[in-house]
Parts: C-alpha cells; sequence; structure tokens
C-alpha cells in the first residue's frame, strides 16, 4: 500500500464507519467489523482523532489503519473463532 495515502475524514452511521482517503476513495465497512465501535454511543463514535496512518478513538480505545481498511480486514484484537 502507497503509505501516502491517509484518511481525510471519517463519521459513522448506525451501520457503517466510512472513511474518505486523501487519493478520492471512500471505503465503507460495517460497524460490526469492529465492536468497539458498533457498542459505542453516537458521540463516542463522533469523536475520531485522524492520524497519517489511521484512526483512533480515544474513550473507547479503538485504532483502525488505513493500510486495514483497505486490505478489508476488520477488529484483529478477537481472538478468531475455528470450526471444530
Amino acid at each position: 500500500m502507497d503509505i501516502s495515502i491517509s484518511p481525510t475524514s471519517a463519521n459513522c452511521d448506525d451501520d457503517t464507519l466510512w472513511v474518505n482517503l486523501s487519493d478520492g476513495r471512500t471505503i465503507g465497512v460495517p460497524l460490526a467489523w469492529f465492536p468497539r465501535l458498533l457498542d459505542a454511543t453516537p458521540d463516542q463514535r463522533a469523536a475520531v482523532t485522524l492520524s497519517p496512518a489511521g484512526l483512533h478513538w480515544e474513550e473507547i480505545d479503538e485504532d483502525i489503519s488505513v493500510a486495514g481498511l483497505i486490505a478489508g480486514r476488520g477488529d484483529m484484537t478477537r481472538p478468531s473463532s475455528r470450526a471444530a
């Protein structure tokens, strides 16, 4: 991924995290991919801080990288469940 791609804005609706990128793309991903965001209040979701590499929500301790969004990765902190 080109490391010069950075978020220019981010917001959430009831179901989706929307991130506008410096290269003109807009990425929308389900909040279900990020349980801390899904469980957060609208005010907590709105309190996002942008950095060159991604997004941060201090109060809910959530960090999401632009690289992860582009790759289609959700929350990487949850243990994966495996079928028997």
